[in-house]
């Protein structure tokens, strides 16, 4: 049986767990009657809600295609810029890759990313213009797009001359002639994969000593570590003697493999011999981790591991030393919060955990808002309380002319021809650049710019409301600059609880003609606490708790019930990227509350008058 071990890569949305989910059923690994749920890879609890995968995921077919049996490892990568660690780990371990264009958005930021660091690994892609079923698809436009994307970012001749196929992964069907063939099935997928992609046995040394380069990790309650990756060379068996080897070569651990799990459909299971050109998962090592090299003891030379781009953006993680600490979280403590950072920064290599002067503080750096947002996320269900600064970019410096120089990114905006002036002009003065704009379908106007990334912290709600909603906002880390001076921050100030206590709607309805409220009545709230935000540029400290004087002069008729508006919630991310540097966000397992740092509003403002 001959084995293809691939890739599938695209920007976000464009489909890639959908079409995994089809080739899944049509290779045989659900029966015909099992009920199976929708985007099966997507099995953790954030992937779902959000609908994005955040975490990539291996699986298995089998197809018995025209030139034999094929084992098809196939590997599920985001498509979301925040987690392209996942993608460049990933790359390093397969031969081929699928990229997935939307045939009606076309080539997006991330589309150039994923494809930038799969042609930089020598892959040839094969490209797969999806979702042509769409209304305003235009699958020619879109395959010139990707010629010349694939010319921009300098393909050999032979990557040039990539394969493409017309599918609809939602369908479940794949064709060479959109016009001839019939639309029935992925067979011509599967066929093209065995015919294009290489066997990795062609070049992997099965008679060499045992290595394996760790692109995974994760944990197992019953075989405790796991360590995904590609056997390089050699074989393995269970029982047999392995050690891990750091990137510089000097030895780890040492051990004896426990179990070899491999992938068949969607479920992992035991196997007795693991040969060069397999992706397995080893169990029996404690500390090794990921871009180690797991061998046999007579290696001693670890194997190369893909670089991976610095973190763009850096926040302060705390404890929660508001009033409300400790009511609503029973993981509290630093020590708790620093062993579990630092456990996310051993199997998520795009984050950087690291000390800060502050005591009960630590700096964690990352790749995006949302990236560092699902951190918290997870954390917060896990139990943690936590105080989440306000994001800042991570500033480098160039050795040469000793500049301090800023992440820049790519931004591609679909917008209604409307608002593309408001967009713009909201952009430009946050020291964005303008590089293209141009149609992009029916009233719609696509906008490409390059904007610093510290510009785009806090504008996606803005960005939302200038466009009512229908603007389509993507980005990607392009390249540093030198720093362009500083931006405009938050326009509007906040309304600030001046006592402790549950907020009072009567209280409330009196404080709307204020501003826009973040709680409702009956809330527990504290001095120093946000509770909306203020119609007017300055902060205004108030009461929400004041009640309505009763007097004992008699109405002639019942008085009106307060009507409140409803408060607006903000969500974990906007609330991180709504905040100003004198702000934090206290984030417990059963609130999202905003805050100033000082809480005291007579210290507050004396440090103001101080600074």
């Amino acid at each position: 049986m001959s084995l293809r071990n691939i890739a599938i890569i695209a920007h976000v949305d464009h489909g890639k767990t959908t079409l995994v989910d089809q080739l899944l059923a049509q290779s045989g690994v659900f029966r015909a009657n099992e009920a199976h749920a929708e985007r099966a890879l997507d099995s953790n609890d954030q992937e779902r809600e959000r609908g994005i995968t955040i975490l990539a995921k291996a699986t298995s077919v089998l197809w018995h295609g025209a030139a034999g049996d094929t084992r098809i490892n196939i590997i599920d990568t985001p498509g979301h810029a925040d987690f392209g660690g996942e993608v460049e780990r990933i790359l390093g371990m397969v031969d081929g890759a699928l990229l997935l264009v939307d045939a009606e958005e076309g080539v997006m930021p991330q589309t150039k990313f994923v494809l930038g660091k799969a042609l930089k690994l020598g892959l040839k892609p094969i490209v797969v213009l999806n979702k042509v079923d769409r209304p305003h698809a235009d699958p020619d436009r879109v395959l010139n797009d990707a010629f010349d994307l694939f010319a921009a970012i300098g393909a050999t001749d032979e990557q040039l001359d990539f394969p493409h196929l017309y599918a609809s992964g939602k369908q479940g069907w794949a064709v060479k002639d959109l016009q001839k063939d019939a639309k029935q099935d992925l067979a011509p997928l599967f066929d093209l994969i065995v015919e294009h992609v290489p066997p990795p046995t062609a070049e992997a040394r099965v008679d060499a000593p045992f290595q394996l380069l760790s692109v995974l990790i994760e944990s197992d309650p019953f075989l405790g570590r796991l360590l995904t990756g590609r056997v390089e060379a050699g074989r393995a068996a269970p029982g047999a003697p392995i050690h891990a080897l750091g990137p510089d070569g000097k030895e780890m651990e040492k051990g004896r493999i426990s179990k070899i799990l491999a992938f068949r459909g969607l479920k992992r299971q035991p196997i007795e011999l693991a040969e060069a050109g397999d992706i397995v998962a080893i169990a029996g090592l404690s500390k090794a981790t990921v871009a180690d090299t797991v061998c046999a003891p007579e290696v001693t030379e670890a194997l190369p591991a893909q670089p991976i781009d610095p973190p763009t953006i850096a926040i302060t993680v705390s404890i929660n030393d508001s009033p409300l600490a400790g009511r609503e979280g029973d993981k509290v403590q630093s020590r708790v919060i620093r062993d579990r950072l630092l456990r996310e920064a051993e199997s998520n290599v795009a984050i950087r955990v690291s000390e800060t002067a502050e005591k009960d503080a630590f700096e964690v750096a990352g790749r995006g808002e949302l990236q560092l947002g699902v951190l918290i996320e997870t954390m917060r269900r896990e139990g943690f309380e936590v105080s989440i600064s306000r994001p800042r970019v991570v500033f480098q410096t160039d050795p040469e002319s000793g500049q301090r120089l800023e992440p820049i990114e790519d931004v591609v905006i679909d917008v209604d021809d409307d608002f593309t002036g408001v967009v713009i002009e909201k952009l430009s003065a946050r020291k964005a650049e303008l590089t293209d704009m141009g149609p992009s379908g029916a009233g719609k106007t696509r906008l490409t710019l390059q904007a610093p990334s510290r510009a785009l912290i806090g504008y996606q709600g803005e960005f939302l409301t200038d466009t009512r909603g229908s603007g389509v906002l993507n980005r990607v880390f392009s390249h540093y600059e030198p720093y362009k001076g500083a931006i405009e921050g938050r326009r509007n100030g906040v309304l600030v609880s001046n006592s402790e206590g549950e907020t009072a709607a009567y209280a409330l309805w009196n404080l709307e003609e204020r501003g826009t409220m973040f709680v409702g009545g009956g809330e527990k709230t504290y001095q120093g606490m946000i509770i909306g935000e203020n119609s007017r540029g300055d902060d205004l400290d108030v009461n929400p708790m004041k009640a309505k004087q009763l007097t004992n002069v008699r109405a002639s008729g019942k008085d009106e019930a307060v009507r409140l508006t409803p408060p607006r919630r903000p969500t974990l991310e906007q609330a991180i990227a709504y905040i100003e540097e004198d702000e934090l966000v206290e984030v417990t397992p059963k609130a999202i509350r905003l805050r100033k740092k000082v809480l005291n509003p007579s210290f507050r403002k004396k440090r103001l008058r101080e600074d």
